[in-house]
């Protein structure tokens, strides 16, 4: 028998639903916020994501897909986002608005990795990028954007974590004091992280093995190094964090996994869920030298992204039944008659979900199917029913019923909604 690849998932049933529902609640949520919704090719040429992502990353340097086309171009599977949206910002000359660009997408993402609960080989990633101004303010707006849309999903206990890496000065000057205090260390250093020593340093700083050492974890902090600029920069992140009433924890260690960020970086935990590491269901940043790295003009730029799947594992763990949904009415039709398929298609032109069995079955074998669909409302549909001109009406909630008249029946939905 044919199998799914390893690392990827069937989604239908509830979780269909759930996934269905996260997605309509992203589209409505983000137009609250006036961002543009972005699509972009699920493969591109495979040194956007050398120079976009970078290659001393774990995503280019282990988990990408990468395969030749039939003109023996090299191509990859989109590992995130950022890289293809920026790509597109620049190509399209988006830039030329001279205005904010605010853009968020929803779609699968493609890496290599071993799977785990919450972490899959391809999975769905929402997540925003704006691109244009460089405002503390901004980077307040946005994470407390991701701190709210985790919150309107039911996730409970949310912890947001900051820190800061600094502008291009400061970075450098760390990347210098940090290879110094890492030299002492080198040869207890992975391979990998021996190869990131000289390309990127603060890579061997969030790598699973290096990255839980001691020695590792006492290495100089970003924080300790910033010039003045830079320190009044995340000093205004924290005001603009505070004004709006968001509690947040300074991580030191904090760097993310990508090459482009500066600046602000932060991630968003759920202390409700043991899942290890996909306790952290949100992360992004600052990267203001990304747009130019891929040959745009100087334009700083913000965003976030999270996993879509990691999302459904934590609500179902924490039992959150927000985003699971029932139909408004199952209707009963135990007779040989139109009338209950007319009556469903009214229903439904009122804006009401709505089924009805096709079959000639009975109330027993019906009732089943009400308790897998889990319908507001049974309508229960008999000879009496047809030859009286009324729909008995149970409230699958409360349990009671009511005798209503056919023509009354949306007055009486009306009333419920």
């Amino acid at each position: 028998m044919i199998q799914k690849p390893k690392g990827t998932i069937d989604l239908f049933g509830q979780k269909g639903k759930i996934f269905k529902n996260i997605e309509m609640y992203t589209h409505d949520f983000m137009e609250l916020y006036n961002f543009e919704f972005v699509k972009v090719p699920m493969f591109e040429t495979s040194g956007l994501f050398k120079r976009g992502v970078g290659e001393s990353t774990d995503i280019v340097n282990k988990e990408t897909y990468d395969f030749f086309d039939k003109g023996n171009r090299e191509m990859t599977l989109r590992p995130e986002f950022t890289a293809g949206v920026v790509r597109s910002y620049i190509e399209n000359k988006e830039y030329s608005y001279n205005r904010l660009k605010k853009y968020y997408y929803f779609g699968s993402c493609f890496r290599y990795e071993r799977p785990q609960s919450g972490r899959l080989r391809e999975f769905t990633q929402f997540g925003v990028e704006v691109i244009g101004v460089k405002s503390a303010k901004l980077d307040a707006d946005i994470i407390y954007m991701a701190y709210k849309y985790l919150g309107g999903l039911g996730i409970k206990n949310l912890k947001i974590k900051i820190n800061t890496l600094g502008d291009n000065d400061s970075r450098n000057k760390y990347k210098e004091i940090l290879k110094d205090y890492i030299s002492k260390d080198y040869e207890n250093l992975c391979d990998l992280c021996k190869d990131r020593f000289e390309r990127n340093p603060l890579r061997i700083l969030d790598c699973k093995y290096d990255g839980n050492r001691d020695y590792i974890k006492n290495a100089p902090k970003t924080i300790d190094y910033l010039n003045e600029e830079s320190i009044n920069y995340f000093n205004d992140v924290k005001s603009a964090l505070e004004t709006l009433g968001v509690n947040y924890e300074v991580d030191t260690t904090l760097v993310r996994g990508l090459d482009y960020y500066t600046h602000t970086v932060f991630e968003i935990v759920s202390d409700t869920d043991d899942l290890g590491l996909a306790s952290t269901i949100c992360g992004g940043g600052r990267y203001d030298n990304l747009v130019s790295v891929l040959d745009g003009p100087d334009n700083p730029a913000v965003g976030f992204a999270l996993g879509i799947e990691r999302i459904i594992t934590i609500l179902e763990k924490d039992n959150n039944s927000i985003l699971s949904d029932s139909i408004d009415v199952y209707i009963m039709n135990l007779v040989n008659d139109y009338l209950p398929y007319k009556l469903n298609n009214d229903l439904r032109e009122n804006g009401y979900i709505t089924e009805i069995n096709y079959e000639e079955k009975n109330m027993k074998s019906q009732w089943k199917i009400v308790d897998e669909l889990n319908p507001s409302f049974v309508f229960i549909i008999g000879e009496d029913e047809i030859n009286n001109g009324y729909v008995t009406i149970k409230d699958n909630k409360t349990k009671e019923q009511n005798k209503v008249k056919i023509e009354e029946v949306i007055e009486y939905l009306n009333t419920y909604y």
